[in-house]
């Protein structure tokens, strides 16, 4: 008894186990924060295994930088070695546009735009790319180079990327502090799709405009519409969600 009483005295003073314990704090917390209810008590009930799997599949999965603005498609190291070799041998614009797209997925912005940069060095009119830089730029807080990228591509394609494009352009207007054209471009963008995404800014929108009514009906429709979504996709919008339910409580 003596000597499971000093295991465990030894135990609480090593230094290992306050970084744990902080660490483990720190998931916690990230997880209430994200209302990710089931992890919080995953992570509670297993504080050994439970923080380190929260990391690896939520946390360290959704980088903040990005985290609800992703690209079409999903990428691996190996790809990304794929396509390093291929630039180094061929030099292709398309690789360097690939290879951004994935930095970008990443969160590692200085490098995704380095890559678009030089795609666009081998092809100025690659509209993906002129799009995904736009983007890029956006997430760096950079709306003013953003905008004039996004404008001319919503120009020739007002239905790039399903819109995706046209919500990028949206946002940038909304940065500058356009409000009534950011808000034209979302009415345009929720005619055509549901985004999560879209319907959450244009309420967000709405509310700074003391349009409360169009507000809630905005974030009603994107809870309601969770309840049936794809698990993947609820997965890609849990940002949304948590922003819809966080302006709905601001409503009048």
């Amino acid at each position: 008894m003596l000597f499971g009483l000093m295991e465990f005295l030894y135990l609480f003073q090593s230094p290992l186990t306050w970084v744990y314990g902080v660490f483990w704090l720190w998931m916690v917390i990230d997880a209430v924060r994200r209302q990710e209810w089931m992890w919080v008590l995953f992570v509670i009930f297993f504080p050994g295994i439970g923080a380190f799997w929260y990391f690896f599949n939520v946390y360290r999965g959704s980088p903040s930088a990005t985290r609800g603005f992703e690209l079409p498609g999903a990428h691996s190291r190996k790809r990304i070695k794929e396509l390093q070799a291929q630039i180094h041998h061929l030099d292709k614009a398309h690789h360097h546009s690939q290879l951004g797209d994935i930095y970008f997925q990443q969160g590692k912005l200085d490098q995704a735009e380095a890559c678009y940069r030089a795609a666009l060095e081998r092809d100025a009119e690659d509209i993906d790319t002129r799009a995904h830089l736009g983007g890029c730029l956006l997430r760096q807080k950079r709306a003013d180079e953003a905008l004039r990228l996004l404008e001319v591509v919503c120009a020739e394609n007002p239905r790039h990327e399903y819109g995706y494009s046209m919500m990028a352009m949206a946002e940038a207007l909304a940065a500058q502090g356009k409000t009534d054209r950011s808000i034209a471009v979302w009415e345009r963008v929720t005619d055509q799709h549901s985004y999560a995404r879209a319907r959450v800014q244009l309420a967000e929108l709405y509310h700074q405009k003391n349009e409360d009514a169009k507000a809630r009906t905005q974030l009603e429709e994107v809870l309601a519409d969770d309840v049936h979504t794809p698990a993947f996709q609820r997965k890609r919008d849990r940002v949304w969600i948590r922003r819809a339910k966080k302006a709905l409580r601001q409503l009048k």
